[in-house]
């Protein structure tokens, strides 16, 4: 794997950006939602970086669960909009203030095959946070309630978001240099 730095053209939100961003969110949450129904759901993987931060900045009771979904279609790496679960939550959101907590919204596609998954579920209440909105990419209608950030259309890695796998971990928003990257095979 290449080092970040050799393919990174350019920090496109810093780490102050994002943790003063968060903290307006999980402000904006916390006075939005007073008492205790609210579940954040997490789609794993690249939102758990973003979830466990806002989390930290929301100031009412709040459970949170996961799942992963699995997009399919005829391209590997693009999106058709249907989703198969691979992992369903451990608890039942019926009646509850769901909170959809996602990394980034591009074509919007499996985000809303999700939102319909949950819907079904009969919640009180179901919305989207999104930390990194790619509306210039969408497909699909998503609502969303709470965003972070509009971006570009670039392909971007870094607080959560993989390049093949890798440097989910940095804490910034970084652009792939895409003439300099070698994706793994």
């Amino acid at each position: 794997m290449q080092d970040y730095k050799d393919v990174l053209s350019e920090i496109l939100i810093d780490e102050k950006s994002l943790q003063k961003r968060i903290a307006e969110l999980g402000a904006e949450i916390s006075a939005d939602y007073p008492g205790d129904n609210l579940v954040l759901i997490c789609i794993l993987r690249g939102g758990v970086s973003f979830m466990v931060d806002l989390s930290r900045h929301i100031t009412v009771p709040h459970k949170m669960d996961f799942m992963a979904v699995s997009s399919y279609g005829a391209g590997a790496r693009e999106s058709r909009g249907s989703v198969r679960v691979t992992l369903d939550l451990t608890m039942n959101i019926h009646a509850k203030d769901v909170l959809l907590v996602e990394d980034i919204i591009d074509s919007g596609n499996t985000i809303a095959s999700v939102l319909e998954i949950l819907q079904v579920r009969q919640p009180a209440s179901l919305k989207v946070c999104a930390l990194l909105d790619k509306a210039e990419r969408r497909e699909a209608v998503v609502p969303i309630h709470y965003r972070g950030f509009v971006i570009p259309n670039k392909f971007v890695f870094g607080f959560g978001l993989d390049l093949d796998e890798y440097y989910r971990n940095l804490p910034f928003v970084g652009v792939v240099d895409l003439e300099k990257y070698k994706p793994s095979s």
